[in-house]
C-alpha cells in the first residue's frame, strides 16, 4: 500500500519531493555516499539574509533530480513555507518542485530567504512543522506523520548523550569545527556560555518543538512516527546512514499501529 499524497515541511519537503517523484532510491544512494568534506564544500557562504545561499546545494539536487512541475508529479505533493512579513502559512502547490522545496527549507539565519510571487518566504517549520492539516485538506483519510523534532529537547536529548539512539558513526562537520576550536581554546570547568550559533539553532529547535506539539494536539495524525535523533545537526547530511537506520527503527516501533490503521 502506497500513499496517495505527500506533504512536507523543510527537510520533509525535500525527502517528500523525491518520494512523490519516485526517486527516493536515487536520493538515498547519493546522500549515503556523502563525506563531511563534501557537505562543507556545498556551503556557499553569504551575509545577506542567511549564512548559506543554498545555490550550490540546490544546483546539485537539480543534477540528480528530475525537477518537474508539481502538477506533473505522479503522487499529489505539497510543501509548507512561511511568509516572513506576515507570518502567514503558505501552501506551495504549483511551480517547479525544487523551487518549492528551497522555499520550505529556508531556515532563518542559515539559508537565505526565497522571493516567490513577490513574497519573502522562509522555513515552513516556523508555522507548521508536521503538516497534517495540509494532508487533510488535500483529501487524506488517514495520515501517517513524521516528527523529527521529538528528540531535540528535554529528556530525549539528555538521554541521547548516555545511550545510542542512532549511533554516531562519524562526527558532524560542526562537531569537527568545534573540536578544532576546543583544541586551541583553554578548558574551563563547569557550564559555559554556548556559541551564538548553538544558541540560535537551539532556539529554533524550541520553536519547532512547541509549534509541532501544539499543531498536532489540534489536528493529530492517525500514526505519528518519531525518530530519535537528538545529536543531529541541520547540515549533517553525511550521516544519512545513521538517520535512515533510526527512521526505519521508528517505523518498526509503530508497525502494529500502522497495520491496524491501514489494514
Amino acid at each position: 500500500m502506497k500513499p496517495d499524497l505527500v506533504c512536507g515541511t523543510s527537510i520533509g519537503a525535500l525527502v517528500g519531493a523525491f518520494y512523490a517523484s519516485g526517486e527516493l532510491d536515487r536520493l538515498e544512494n547519493w546522500v549515503t555516499g556523502l563525506a563531511w568534506t563534501t557537505v562543507v564544500r556545498l556551503m556557499d557562504l553569504s551575509w545577506r539574509g542567511g549564512l548559506i545561499r543554498g545555490t550550490r546545494l540546490f544546483t546539485l539536487f537539480r543534477s540528480i533530480f528530475e525537477d518537474r512541475d508539481i502538477s506533473e508529479m505522479p503522487v499529489t505533493y505539497g510543501a509548507i513555507a512561511t511568509e516572513l512579513d506576515s507570518g502567514r502559512e503558505i501552501w506551495l502547490r504549483e511551480g517547479k518542485v525544487l523551487d518549492a522545496v528551497r522555499a520550505s527549507c529556508a531556515m532563518p539565519g542559515l539559508f537565505t530567504p526565497v522571493i516567490r510571487n513577490g513574497a519573502v518566504l522562509v522555513d515552513g517549520g516556523l508555522v507548521n512543522p508536521v503538516p497534517v492539516s495540509m494532508c487533510r485538506a488535500l483529501g487524506a483519510d488517514l495520515v501517517i506523520a513524521v516528527d523529527l523534532s521529538w528528540g531535540k529537547l528535554g529528556a530525549y536529548r539528555e538521554r541521547g548523550r548516555d545511550r545510542e539512539v542512532a549511533p554516531r558513526e562519524v562526527p558532524g562537520w560542526l562537531g569537527r569545527l568545534r573540536s578544532r576550536w576546543a583544541q586551541s581554546t583553554p578548558k574551563r570547568e563547569g557550564a559555559s556560555i554556548p556559541s551564538i550559533f548553538n544558541v540560535f539553532m537551539t532556539s529554533l529547535d524550541i520553536v519547532e518543538v512547541r509549534v509541532a506539539r501544539s499543531r498536532l494536539a489540534g489536528d493529530p495524525a492517525d500514526v505519528l512516527l518519531a525518530p530519535l535523533l537528538p545529536d543531529f545537526a541541520t547540515m549533517d547530511f553525511h550521516r544519512a546512514k545513521e538517520a535512515i537506520r533510526e527512521g526505519r527503527a521508528a517505523v518498526e516501533r509503530m508497525a502494529p499501529l500502522i497495520e491496524q490503521v491501514i489494514g
